[in-house]
């Protein structure tokens, strides 16, 4: 199995990238939003990879972290979604937009992505809801700490926060950066978190 590879960034095409490592080039598939984030040709890459075996072809899927990988993962354990259509998902959502979409029940936003219709959006958020977890995403955007991580309390706070702007009407999206938005201090309860959320004009 290829857990990664690095190597040089050789060329673009349109839905992957070639890596050469050594001389020889791999082709690996990879999102929108990861291809964006490299550079050019020629700069030193790190990819972590998914390699996908068929009868005819195999195919590697590359991620710029093992946090993307992990979901990605866990999108082609759905029934109906195969290899591009997870990627199509982490093309249009990033990992902690799409736990997000997933514990709101976003089926619009998940049903947004190539490929992907109502019903496959439907079961994704019933198969992966237990799976894909909102703290997850808080803790990315807070940067946990070495040993303690996220305090409970500010997990606590954050989700609920995020939940009373999806009640307002809001995005699950945009609520989830909104939040992210507001510096946090120990002192804060959901109210505060709320009030000063509701100022992001990101909505």
């Amino acid at each position: 199995m290829i857990s990664y590879i690095r190597g040089t960034l050789a060329f673009f095409e349109e839905d992957k990238v070639v890596v050469d490592v050594g001389g020889v080039g791999y082709g690996i598939y990879m999102s929108g939003q990861d291809m964006s984030r490299l550079g050019p040709a020629g700069t030193e890459v790190r990819i972590h990879t998914y390699l996908n075996v068929k009868e005819d072809a195999m195919q590697l899927y590359g991620f710029l972290t093992r946090d993307a990988l992990q979901v990605f993962r866990l999108l082609i354990s759905v029934s109906g979604i195969g290899p591009k259509g997870g990627l199509g998902i982490l093309s249009a959502l990033t990992p902690d937009d799409l736990r997000f979409a997933v514990m709101a029940g976003d089926v619009k936003a998940i049903s947004a992505a190539p490929g992907i219709g109502k019903k496959t959006a439907e079961k994704l958020i019933l198969e992966l809801k237990d799976k894909l977890h909102l703290e997850d995403a808080l803790e990315h955007a807070a940067g946990e700490t070495e040993s303690t991580g996220v305090p409970g309390h500010m997990g606590d706070v954050q989700n609920d926060a995020v939940q009373a702007l999806v009640a307002l009407g809001y995005g699950s999206t945009e609520a989830l950066k909104a939040v992210r938005q507001v510096e946090w201090n120990n002192e804060m309860e959901a109210e505060d978190l709320l009030k000063q959320a509701r100022k992001y004009k990101t909505f």
